[in-house]
């Protein structure tokens, strides 16, 4: 059994549902004692974005995206942003919360090399 988990996410604005649902199964895997990753692309950047996790709150029986966000971080959790979609979205590293690390396409194939299941959302 890997010991590490994957979980990427294309949407926030698009889609709070499935960003709120993402940073659900990524706090869960990391609660499971697995080194776990979240691989934000496309739209999904925005869940690492100052001040855009504030206005996702999809309603109980979820915590809201900021808590999931920060709970995942304090845990010890790897948010990888795509640094390109970054780029084409005008923000850069400066913009990123506390915790996010701009990277490329290669840090991702990096980690699935391993043998770590990934979820997407």
């Amino acid at each position: 059994m890997a010991d590490k988990f994957c979980v990427t996410i294309t949407h926030c604005r698009t889609d709070g549902d499935k960003a709120t649902l993402g940073f659900v199964v990524a706090n869960a895997a990391q609660g499971s004692e697995k080194e776990t990753m979240v691989f934000l692309s496309s739209d999904g950047v925005y869940c690492a974005v100052k001040g855009e996790a504030e206005k996702i709150d999809e309603g109980a029986p979820f915590a809201p995206l900021k808590e999931l966000v920060g709970k995942f971080v304090n845990a010890g959790g790897k948010v990888y942003v795509c640094t390109p979609c970054l780029k084409k979205r005008g923000l850069g590293e400066n913009d990123l919360v506390d915790g996010a690390t701009p990277a490329g396409g290669a840090a991702l194939v990096e980690w699935l090399s391993s043998g770590s299941p990934c979820v997407g959302y």
